[in-house]
């Protein structure tokens, strides 16, 4: 070890393969990476603007919005600026904020999800109670909560992985400072640190995916008591974006690390950790906005009058 230098910087390999076409590539994100900030920042404006949003549903909205901005800003701009470099190197102590940013709002976007579906359950099964019990200081205990069980899920993960000395190779296989190939670049042994990672992950993903689906189930059922076909479709509708959102992220996930590994198999994992940190903080908005009418209206609302100002103004 102490004949050894150690790593100042790491290389993020990125994608190899689009070398020729980097320039399109580059294009491309950068479009998608504005219209996922533009989009969600629209929908967190439009839910602190408009006094008609301001209930449970819409305010766990903004928040997962608000997490989708952070969440691409955490890992599209270094991508982006290593398109146009030859060099896609990232400093130690960057890869490793990286690192934590990324995987802290990760497990934060599942216990918000969850929240969600604790918030569409008790306005489906208990309709009568529904604003009692959702009051404005349990959903901002609720959102909170999402968001310290997010930090906790990671801090001791991320002062072991702070504490790691790494002495090279500092080549990492992946567009981002992902804590699988950072550990195996490690110096010492990592096994117990990637027990740790393991157990601790797969205890917030089953516990989170555990309690949606109980709370599906308990949904589904009470919506299937409702005797009008109008009246099930109507009190399903609030739920179907929240059901697509959670399908995407937890459908990523497993496709992820539920396989076989290898580099065809990692190369793949990179193409759909880009679609999963990219693709769907896109989707939230438009998913949520194209579905659900009151968005709509307020949306029109307020372009409307500032349409309305201009045009008077002149």
């Amino acid at each position: 070890m102490q004949n050894q230098t150690a790593v100042a910087e790491f290389i993020l390999l990125g994608f190899p393969s689009i070398l020729k076409v980097r320039f399109l590539v580059f294009v491309g994100v950068l479009m998608i990476y504005i219209l996922t900030i533009t989009g969600n920042i629209v929908i967190v404006a439009t839910v602190t603007y408009d006094p008609s949003l301001h209930k449970p549903m819409y305010f766990f909205l903004s928040n997962l919005s608000f997490l989708g901005i952070m969440y691409v800003t955490a890992t599209i701009p270094k991508l982006l600026a290593n398109l146009l470099t030859v060099k896609k190197s990232i400093s130690l102590i960057g890869c490793k904020a990286q690192a934590f940013s990324h995987f802290f709002l990760g497990a934060t976007e599942f216990f918000l999800l969850t929240a969600m579906a604790y918030d569409r359950y008790m306005a489906i099964c208990h309709p009568l109670h529904y604003h009692t019990i959702m009051s404005s200081r349990v959903c901002i205990q609720l959102a909170c909560g999402s968001w310290f069980g997010g930090l906790m899920t990671i801090l001791v993960q991320t002062i072991l992985v702070f504490r790691l000395p790494f002495c090279g190779p500092n080549t990492i296989n992946h567009f981002y400072c992902d804590v699988g190939p950072l550990l195996k670049l490690a110096c010492i042994d990592t096994h117990p640190i990637e027990w740790t990672i393991f157990v601790v992950a797969t205890v917030v993903v089953f516990s989170n995916s555990l309690l949606t689906v109980v709370s599906y189930i308990f949904i589904i059922s009470a919506v299937m008591k409702i005797p009008s076909i109008s009246g099930r479709q109507k009190a399903f509708s609030t739920c179907i974006s929240h059901l697509i959102v959670v399908i995407l992220l937890y459908g990523a996930i497993i496709f992820i690390y539920v396989r076989p590994t290898g580099h065809a198999s990692l190369n793949m994992n990179k193409v759909v950790s880009l679609l999963n940190t990219l693709v769907t903080p896109l989707l939230n908005p438009f998913i949520y906005t194209l579905r659900n009418k009151e968005v709509k209206d307020s949306l029109k609302r307020i372009f409307g009058r500032k349409y309305l100002r201009t045009a008077t103004s002149k």
